[in-house]
């Protein structure tokens, strides 16, 4: 990651909807000043709000990696996007991608990058030596992001503790777990591409001992309500060790993303199983704080919701990115 250059153009190819983006958008956010503009294919349903922009013109602008910053469903690459990634790389841009699929395992695309030389950036594929995890009580302090579902805001919400907390000088650091946060942190393990044995010791590497006044935020991968990526939520609470736990939650979802058939579990079931499962590693582990995405919902209507989950629980109920997560850190110091 620390030979990839930016400026970045974003390109997103035809993808069928916003969430599709997200890797895209969340660079976006939280690295705008590296994004220069996106590219998009006819019938493309995605925008980040930047501009649109041809590669010849993103070259002049000074872009020096193209982003594949799109996420679906078994992590593939369409082929017709096959011819537009080529012709990047022939306008002298390095392509990087957070897709399972491995840009060297395209043919076609492999041997560009050999005739150019231009480099490829597979960010989702860890080259660490990793173990398997032990569950060994270690020092420092740990915030693992949990949610009711995938793409509710885990990595937002860990970014925006991170944040908070820098502001307020405390002892942090961001653990990547995930494509788009390896692409705005510059590290981390992309945990859905780790052998399942070794989940837990892939997250023991990222938040290893540390001083005993340092927090290691933890961005939160799936949901162990989520029939597809359950396992991987559950590597991620066993290997945190986490001491604080953040509930994410989209509260105008009919439905676990992906499958129709499988209704958001209630959150406080959500809460208790996610809170049982992470005592197996720490038995002090406790729910600091809900935060919700609350960007289907009108201000007074999220502000609203937001107050009536904070009287329910009895925790700070933030929107992370609207309205900041101070009330939360104030449970960390």
């Amino acid at each position: 990651m620390t030979e990839m250059q930016n400026p970045y153009l974003m390109f997103l190819g035809d993808v069928g909807d916003q969430l599709g983006a997200k890797t895209a958008q969340g660079i976006v956010d939280w690295r705008p000043e590296w994004c220069l503009g996106q590219m998009r294919l006819e019938g493309c349903k995605a925008d980040l709000g930047i501009k649109d922009i041809s590669i010849e013109d993103s070259i002049k602008s000074g872009a020096k990696t193209m982003v594949i910053g799109i996420v679906n469903s078994g992590g593939y690459l369409p082929s017709h996007w096959t011819s537009k990634i080529i012709d990047a790389m022939e306008a002298g841009l390095d392509i990087a991608s957070g897709l399972h699929i491995r840009l060297s395992d395209i043919p076609e695309i492999k041997e560009a990058a050999a005739r150019t030389g231009r480099k490829l950036f597979d960010v989702r594929h860890p080259d660490q030596e990793i173990s398997v995890g032990k569950g060994i009580r270690r020092t420092g302090k740990r915030l693992l992001a949990v949610g009711t579902d995938c793409s509710v805001g885990k990595m937002y919400t860990a970014l925006a503790v991170e944040k908070e907390m820098k502001a307020r000088g405390m002892d942090v650091g961001f653990c990547a777990t995930g494509q788009t946060g390896i692409f705005i942190a510059g590290q981390g393990i992309s945990i859905d591409a780790v052998v399942a044995d070794f989940i837990s010791g892939a997250v023991e590497l990222l938040s290893p001992e540390n001083k005993p006044d340092h927090w290691d935020i933890i961005e939160g991968q799936g949901s162990l309500f989520h029939p597809s990526f359950a396992g991987v939520s559950l590597g991620l609470l066993h290997g945190a060790q986490a001491d604080a736990l953040v509930l994410c939650h989209e509260p105008t979802r009919l439905h676990m993303r992906g499958t129709p058939h499988q209704p958001l579990p209630d959150l406080q079931d959500c809460m208790d199983l996610n809170l049982k499962t992470a005592q197996l590693t720490n038995p002090n582990a406790r729910f600091v704080g809900i935060s919700v995405n609350t960007s289907t919902l009108t201000i007074e209507e999220g502000d609203k919701y937001l107050q009536e989950l904070a009287t329910k629980f009895n925790l700070p109920c933030e929107d992370a990115y609207r309205t900041g997560v101070a009330s939360i850190v104030d449970l960390l110091q």
